[in-house]
């Protein structure tokens, strides 16, 4: 039978799961029966008269019938350009060709062989024909509507309680006896619907939906594939819930300091994460388990989103692991991975995508899936923070184990509905349930999830007869009349929607000079609509670090202009605010400028002479990054189990991902440097070099820098050596300290002896005001103009013991005194 599913003809055909090869088709090839697909939208509602209406059941198996009519034909005639050609050549009209007129009288038709057929050969029921497509009764669907599942208002069972709930039975081996949620007719309108393709060779039946499919030229846009275009559809029709989720008063969740964090599951080649990394510009990142192998992520072609900030993991073993996301072990390691990378939290929403071939047992794809379905919405829960959204592609929702899942999914969200975008194909059984808000009391349910994947390990291998048939009693649900008619409606309604555009692929296939002419306009339309730029999608250039220096600055590099002062007696005494600064520790290393041209094409530049850049070896960065950054090494333990590590410590950010930040104040840029950073590490990695960011302190706190100094024995050396400790524990040898003018003068920051609070003051014009105006802010240029060095060489201590001491040079009893009468 012919598939028609959305991937069918894409690179991401994907068994993205897990084992689509291994317990589950030991017993799949044994079976084949039929398929199906769903949504919320109200795109071609159809009843049997033609109207409009809520009444879903379907009474008329032929409702496809009144888009279809028979085109009016007569004898073909000869243009008038023809005729007078043949009557040059001698021939009279109404007698044949041929010197005595005896050949035919009537026009040769065209053939209408298709594909590789022997000449002559016709498909029963698909035999070429004039029939024609009546447009006028399709409704083209620009904005999509959503209607959510009545929430869940009832009891929380625990665990031993959800037990009980489990029905084993004998394996099933068809689907169409499930008419639970819909009607026998709709299931037959739908497993019969695609039957009439099975003789069609695969191109054809391609041809012709892709000429039938209003939306089919949106396709991927610049994206990947058509996965990250459904992404974008879904995410804008739900108000942009993922890549920018609000609380109940609209408010947005993730704070401006915070990573966006979000996991794809079942998604290789990854087209869902080149969306979301795209629409959030490099404030976000990703964590992705897919199987390995040939449907494994494709960050390589991640053209419109940073791969940088996205991080795949196998489950046991990392890198290494195989992905399999049936395997329990797995899913507790990416929870794992997940959690610690995410400050114990979770992420904010998941996307799930997995699917594998059914190539001749579509129409028991649900059956075949259900541990795919489970697997998804398990892992899901184990690594969403409360208040987490979800989505998940669906293919039936016929047998009660599907349907069981979605009313268990109910009671742990706040909302959960089942749609189809326009962007998925109407004629396939593909939909998604979405979930949004999580709510705390998921244990009992994520336990229930578990054990019943446990038990499905054991029963789909080859050797058992029976499945776990129902994971909610049969009654609980249909006794839920709410849930039981969005069920059944969402079943009845997208079932004539599939069926429709069965036929219409039918009518194509007959008829090959048929065209749906409004796909530019709809394309148009909905990229608009969804607010992606109608653009090609076109691979980056050789990387050209000169090139892209070029096109950041447009010819302004001040901010690479060095007039750093070293802090004298006479430079301290200049510091009349201790408000105005912020300081860093300098270790011992070269300084750089860092130039990101997307993945491992990294280059760095000393900062002198004439601007050639060399090649960074074990180093990522997002196109378009600019840095300044310290490289030197860091010590962890002590004694002789004492390592060294080569640390990079980035000072400063100018560009990020594209996006200007020069501008910005420098505690703003601070910010943004410090979350980007934390999008880029990846523990995995350890082939990588990680980037880290300096510890700003404001100078007015400055007993700190000191609290963080010690003497310590370094491995190779016999004397105690000053040394800095990091945030992280570990230490190395500070040489300084860059004193950073952060307000703008003639602007001034002072606090109020009265209120405590901070306000701004200009030293020229006398104003005070309590927020910080734009022109007190100090860019990056400013900072590198004003910036102050604290050289910590011999005979200037900072520690007490320390020996020698130089009273002509600045040393901790001079610099805190001077502080000191600032307080």
């Amino acid at each position: 039978m012919s598939t028609l599913t959305d991937s069918e003809d894409e690179a991401d055909h994907r068994p993205s799961f897990g084992r689509a090869t291994a317990k589950q088709e030991q017993f799949n090839k044994k079976h084949s029966p039929k398929k199906f697909p769903f949504s919320k939208r109200p795109f071609a509602k159809v009843t049997a008269d033609g109207d409009a209406s809520k009444n879903f059941e379907m009474d008329d198996s032929q409702i496809p019938s009144k888009f279809v009519k028979k085109k009016e034909t007569g004898q073909i005639e000869m243009s008038d350009a023809v005729r007078k050609m043949m009557a040059k050549m001698g021939h009279k009209e109404g007698e044949g060709l041929g010197k005595h007129g005896q050949g035919r009288t009537q026009i040769v038709e065209e053939s209408k062989q298709r594909g590789r057929r022997g000449l002559g050969m016709v498909v029963p029921g698909l035999e070429p024909s004039d029939i024609e497509w009546d447009f006028s009764k399709e409704e083209i669907v620009i904005d999509e509507e959503v209607e959510w599942l009545p929430p869940y208002t009832g009891p929380m069972p625990d665990l031993e309680e959800f037990k009980t709930w489990i029905t084993v039975g004998p394996k099933k081996r068809e689907i169409d006896d499930e008419t639970t949620f819909c009607s026998q007719k709709t299931l037959e309108l739908v497993l019969n619907g695609k039957s009439v393709f099975d003789v069609l060779e695969p191109e054809e039946m391609r041809r012709a939906r892709t000429r039938s499919n209003p939306y089919e030229t949106i396709r991927g846009a610049f994206f990947l594939n058509r996965a990250a275009m459904k992404m974008a559809n879904m995410d804008a029709i739900l108000d942009f819930m993922f890549t920018n989720p609000k609380d109940a008063s609209g408010e947005p969740l993730v704070s401006p300091n915070e990573l966006l964090y979000f996991a794809d599951v079942c998604a290789g080649p990854g087209g869902f994460s080149e969306y979301v990394l795209w629409r959030t510009k490099g404030e976000s990142k990703g964590f992705g388990l897919t199987l390995r192998g040939s449907n494994d992520f494709k960050l390589e072609d991640f053209f419109a989103g940073p791969p940088e900030m996205f991080e795949p993991h196998y489950g046991v073993g990392g890198q290494e692991g195989d992905g399999d996301i049936f395997n329990p072990a797995n899913q507790a390691e990416f929870a794992k991975f997940v959690l610690s990378s995410t400050d114990g939290k979770g992420v904010h929403f998941v996307m799930a995508d997995g699917g594998f071939s059914v190539e001749g047992q579509e129409n028991i794809q649900e059956i075949l899936s259900k541990q795919l379905y489970l697997c998804q919405f398990l892992v899901a829960v184990m690594v969403l923070r409360p208040g987490g959204n979800f989505v998940c592609k669906l293919f039936d929702l016929f047998t009660p184990f599907s349907v069981g899942l979605v009313y268990l999914m109910n009671m742990i969200f706040e909302q959960v509905a089942l749609i189809k975008p326009v962007t998925s194909r109407p004629a396939n059984s593909e939909r998604y349930i979405v979930c949004k808000n999580l709510k705390a009391n998921k244990d009992a349910v994520q336990q229930y999830f578990h054990m019943i994947n446990v038990d499905l390990c054991r029963y789909l291998s080859a050797v058992s007869n029976d499945d776990i048939l129902h994971i909610v009693p049969l009654n609980t649900m249909i006794n839920d009349d709410s849930f039981l008619n969005y069920i059944v409606n969402s079943n009845e309604k997208f079932a004539k929607i599939q069926a429709i555009n069965l036929k219409k692929i039918e009518v194509f296939t007959k008829n090959s000079q048929l065209y749906e002419a409004r796909q530019p306009e709809v394309r148009t339309k909905c990229l608009e609509k969804w607010k992606i730029p109608d653009q090609l999608r076109t691979p980056p250039g050789r990387p050209d670090p000169k090139a892209t220096i070029r096109e950041l600055l447009k010819g302004s590099d001040s901010i690479f202009e060095n007039n750093t002062e070293i802090l004298t007696h006479s430079k301290l005494s200049s510091i009349t605010s201790l408000y105005n600064y912020s300081c860093l520790v300098r270790g011992e290393g070269a300084s750089y400028y860092l130039l990101g041209c997307g993945r491992s094409n990294c280059y760095k530049w000393e900062g002198r002479g004439a601007m050639n850049w060399h090649r960074a070896e074990r180093l990522e960065l997002p196109s378009k990054t600019l840095l300044e950054v310290q490289s030197f090494t860091e010590l962890k333990g002590e004694g002789k189990g004492q390592k060294k590590i080569t640390t990079n410590h980035v000072l400063d950010a100018f560009f990020l991902c594209g996006a200007d930040v020069r501008e910005m104040s420098f505690e703003k840029r601070q910010e943004k440097l410090k979350k980007f950073i934390k999008g880029l590490m990846k523990p995995t990695r350890s082939d990588l070099q990680q980037l880290v960011t300096m510890t700003i302190f404001p100078l007015h706190k400055f007993e700190q820098i000191f609290e963080r100094l010690s003497m310590k024995l370094v491995k190779g050396v016999s004397n105690p050596r000053l040394c800095y400790r990091t945030d992280s524990g570990s230490y190395f040898h500070p040489t300084g300290l860059d004193i950073i003018r952060t307000v703008k003068e003639p602007w001034t920051k002072c606090i109020s002896k009265s209120t405590g609070n901070f306000y701004w003051f200009n030293t020229k014009t006398r104003q005070s005001v309590y927020e910080c105006p734009a022109e007190a802010r100090a860019t990056a240029s400013d900072c590198k103009k004003t910036l102050l060095h604290w050289r910590w060489e011999p005979g200037v201590k900072v520690h007490p013991d320390q020996d020698q001491e130089n009273p002509e040079l600045i040393s901790k009893s001079h610099f805190i005194e001077h502080l000191n009468k600032l307080k």
